[in-house]
Order: C-alpha cells, then structure tokens, then sequence
C-alpha cells in the first residue's frame, strides 16, 4: 500500500512538472531550429541579439510549414529591424508611478509581476524589454507595486501582467494573490496570460486550486489562429472555468496571420466552445520591431462585420485601437448607425439592409 502511494505520488509530481520539461526543450538558438529555416540563420542570429527567441516545443509542433500563421509569431524575422517604430508607444513608463505598476485608468491598473513568457511572440507590445536583461523584475518591486495599490483606494482592479503571470511558481503566485486580497478596496484582480495558447500544460490541478481561493479571479488570455485550438489548450481552459474563473481572449490583428475575416470568424467560434468569451481584438500597436505584422483598420472592419449578425453575439469582441501616448483603448465600430434625423434614428444591419427607428 505504502509502495502504491509512493508510486501516485510520483506520478503526480511528474506530470505536474510536464510544462518545466517543455519549456527546458524550448529552441533559443538558430541552430536548434529545423533545417528549413536555416536558409535564414543569419537574419536570426542578427534579431535575437536585440529580441530574444524562446519558442517551447509544444508550440513549434503546431508549425506545419515555413511561414505559416503559428510560424510567422514565434520565429524572428529579419524585418524586427526594418522599422523605426517607438518602442513604447503607448507610454506605460510616462504613467507608470513605480516599476512595477502602470496607472493609466482612474479605477484600475497594470501590474508587471514577470520578465518571462512561454514563448517570444514576434509581436509583443513590450519586446523592448520581456525575456531580456534590459528589465529584471525584483521581489522588492513586487512589494513596491503591492503597497502602491494598497495606499490608492480608488484602485479596483489589478491585471497582473508581464511577460507572463503563470511563468511564476505557484507560490509565487499565492504569494502576491494573497496580499493583494489583504488590500479591502481592491475588488478584481486578472490575470493575463498567453500560457492556455502557448503553454497549455502550465494549467494544472493544483494551479487552479489556488487560483479559486482568491476570487473573483478573471483569466485573459490571447489565441490568434484557430490552429492554436488543442485538445491541450481545450484541457487548460476547462480547467481554469471548472474553476470559477470566467475566461477572456484578446488577440492581436496580425497581417499574414489572421487579417481574413473567415479565420477569425472561425476563431472566435472555436473559442466559445471552450468557454472563452471573445472580449478584444487590437488593432496592432505602433511598436518598434512589428511594423511588418500591422494592417489597415479596414481590415479589422471587415472582420466585425463577418462576425456580427452572422454568428453568435456573444461571439463579437471589441475591436479596439490603444492609442498612442497612453490615450487607452477606442472601439472602432462598422458604421451601422447613419444618421438621426427629426426624432428618427436611420440605421443599417449586418446586411447592409436600412431600417428606420422612430424615437418616443
């Protein structure tokens, strides 16, 4: 008996270390990369040395051939350095009053509680500094942003932020949950994540017990292709609901990746049925380094338009720009309102059938 429990109990420490083992078989060099893509070993090496490459093996098996959608946002390209983009666009450090915490909204803030991800996204809003030496989170700025929220009491709302919040150890984790719950004023915390996308296994039993001692805890977390819909990555979101946790996804507008409106009709469709309420897509930010993933906002349009009225509503996210200079998120609508006209109201829908309603 004493031997059968040893044996459970190893097994469970197996296969809750699975992710670690994933992420030690991570390619961060070009030579560990395929033979395919050594055609561009040295525009590679050239765009590692400024932005890092971190791509676990879970992920890269979703690669089914060179330059696809799953490839184009985890493998550099040589086009990072054709760009003279700002590197922080929408000034998180000009709004951020300690290292830690960006204060941007009156209600709510952004707290940076990791350096790492499960893997590099090309795209990243903050490649300037996540994955590189260039930004060292520390304990003491964790105690810095902790103690921030707690002397502000019209602060709500956290999002822990990063890199990435589930690339912690669960105490860690726990142990930022639990004094953040000590602050009375705070209400919400979120948490965003791309691990159920990138990193599926990281979800585990044992997370999602924690998890649930600390709600309300809302999870966002970022799928951008349908392909990046698993039976793993099915498994990760189930578990996080079955938790009590409500799921959002924001994605990205990636030209080449998902800039076709069928694509991300299907996507938004395949996330409802794991319980992921599909809440933003942004429109790509002006980040330096990105410039060659960046679409027109009709593009963006047209996308709405697919989705609304043509499936579920609930599976319509906001499409948003984040403004430069730190003006916040703007939703940017198909025009379905005309005009208002002596007390009527002239409209189109999904169609682009005009009705007309009459006002009391």
């Amino acid at each position: 008996m004493v031997d059968k429990e040893k044996k459970l109990v190893s097994l469970q420490t197996e296969k809750k270390a699975e992710w670690k083992r994933i992420l030690e078989k991570s390619i961060v060099n070009v030579g560990e990369l395929p033979k395919v893509c050594q055609s561009d070993a040295e525009d590679i090496k050239k765009v590692s040395r400024l932005y890092p490459m971190c791509i676990n093996s879970y992920y890269f098996s979703l690669i089914k051939n060179k330059d696809d959608p799953i490839y184009k946002q985890c493998v550099p390209s040589i086009q990072e350095l054709q760009d003279e983009l700002l590197e922080d666009p929408l000034a998180e450090e000009q709004t951020s009053p300690v290292p830690c915490i960006v204060h941007r909204y009156p209600d709510r803030v952004l707290f940076t509680i990791s350096n790492k991800c499960a893997m590099y996204c090309r795209f990243c809003t903050r490649k300037r500094k996540v994955g590189t030496e260039r930004r060292i989170i520390t304990k003491e700025e964790i105690v810095q942003g902790i103690l921030y929220i707690a002397s502000h009491p019209e602060i709500r709302d956290v999002i822990l932020s990063g890199g990435d919040p589930l690339m912690l150890e669960d105490s860690e984790l726990e142990w930022i949950l639990e004094r953040l719950r000590q602050i009375r004023h705070l209400e919400i915390i979120r948490i965003g994540t791309r691990v159920p996308c990138t990193l599926p296994q990281r979800v585990t039993k044992e997370l999602c017990d924690m998890l649930k001692k600390y709600h309300p805890i809302y999870v966002n977390t970022h799928f951008n292709h349908p392909r990046e819909i698993t039976e793993h990555s099915r498994r990760a979101c189930n578990m996080l609901a079955d938790a009590g946790i409500p799921l959002g996804n924001q994605s990205v507008l990636l030209k080449g990746v998902n800039d076709a409106p069928r694509t991300m009709k299907r996507l938004v469709q395949k996330l409802l049925s794991m319980r992921v309420k599909p809440y933003y897509i942004y429109q790509a930010d002006m980040v330096r380094g990105t410039n060659h993933f960046r679409t027109k906002l009709e593009a963006g349009i047209k996308i709405i338009k697919a989705i609304r009225g043509w499936t579920s509503g609930m599976a319509v996210p906001h499409f948003v720009i984040d403004a430069p200079n730190g003006g916040g998120k703007i939703p940017i609508l198909p025009e379905y309102f005309v005009k208002y006209e002596d007390g009527k109201v002239f409209l189109k829908n999904y169609r682009d059938d005009d009705y007309v309603y009459v006002e009391p």
